[in-house]
């Protein structure tokens, strides 16, 4: 019998694997791979990683002069390897996060991504199989405006959590963004101490909210949904654009035979009655209405901040290993 990942693409998701273990990759042949500091954190701890790290400090320790730099340059090019090895594996593109310390800051945010993109060049990944990762901050989403119309690279803007980030970003160009559905869903366990069903989840709503207003009003961005804490969260968002799952959740559905019918769907979408809201070029705005979300403000600040602790963390493995070689 059909496996529920073969039947979850068959509803027309684009399956993604979130991992930086390129190692386990391969099994579930997806389309598309993303990473992050934390993801690239835990696999970096791994054996099997060790030249990847080696390469990456080499280059650092050789390109940059002060400590500070060889360890900025380390990690920029670790991110780069592990994206060209998880390129050799999979047929489409990988996600490469900006550092988060740069989401209020559009100038470095733009900056970091030309770096990573030129990173990507130097080692012979051509920027169409690149997108770069980018908080979902005003001044990251003025970034992704910059980087998309005048640069052509396409990003992903991730630690979204509301649909006001999400308008924002179709309006900015935005190539892909990434809902966060299981960290949407624990704000909601947390506050109001309950569990919820699949077709409750607060997360997979705020998904199906965003993909039903894109549709309706024609934006080309695709809606990717993201940090899943089950399987049902994914199957109950079949037939969204694309889904980036663990390498866990991608075994949960590999193994099982459970129906997946589509629940989302294009063409029906653009019979709702939607409003269409604007925030381009209008700061005041935006921030008014997305602080009005409390769940939507609490998970970015603390999102933001583990990510670029996971970052730091991170940097002070590759400091050792610096310092450590002759």
């Amino acid at each position: 019998m059909t496996s529920s990942l073969q039947q979850l693409k068959a509803t027309g998701s684009v399956i993604v694997c979130d991992s930086g273990d390129f190692s386990t990759i391969d099994k579930y042949k997806p389309q598309d791979a993303t990473t992050n500091p934390s993801l690239i954190l835990a696999a970096s701890k791994k054996a099997e990683y060790a030249s990847l790290i080696d390469s990456a400090v080499e280059y650092g320790k050789k390109q940059g002069e002060s400590l500070d730099e060889q360890v900025n340059l380390t990690l920029d090019r670790l991110l780069v390897e592990f994206g060209r090895e998880i390129l050799q594996i999979i047929p489409g593109k990988v996600s490469t996060e900006v550092d988060a310390r740069f989401s209020f800051d559009t100038e470095a945010s733009v900056n970091k991504a030309l770096h990573i993109v030129k990173l990507y060049e130097e080692v012979g990944i051509h920027k169409d199989r690149v997108l770069v990762k980018v908080a979902s901050t005003w001044e990251g989403i003025q970034a992704v405006r910059i980087l998309q119309s005048k640069y052509g690279i396409n990003c992903n803007m991730t630690l979204m959590f509301s649909l006001v980030q999400a308008i924002a970003a179709a309006e900015a160009g935005a190539f892909l963004i990434s809902p966060f559905v299981g960290r949407i869903l624990d704000w909601y366990k947390a506050a109001h101490k309950r569990e919820y069903t699949a077709m409750e989840d607060p997360g997979v709503k705020s998904v199906q909210e965003i993909f039903n207003y894109y549709k309706k009003h024609g934006y080309e961005t695709i809606v990717m949904g993201a940090s899943f804490r089950n399987a049902n969260e994914i199957t109950e968002l079949a037939g969204c654009d694309y889904l980036t799952i663990s390498p866990s959740l991608l075994e949960d559905l590999y193994n099982s035979t459970e129906p997946v019918p589509k629940k989302l769907d294009s063409l029906a979408a653009t019979g709702l009655d939607i409003s269409k809201r604007s925030y381009i070029f209008d700061e005041a705005l935006f921030r008014f209405d997305f602080n009005e979300e409390a769940m939507a403000v609490e998970k970015l600040r603390e999102s933001i901040s583990k990510f670029a602790a996971d970052a730091e963390a991170l940097k002070e493995l590759l400091e050792q290993k610096i310092q450590t070689l002759v």
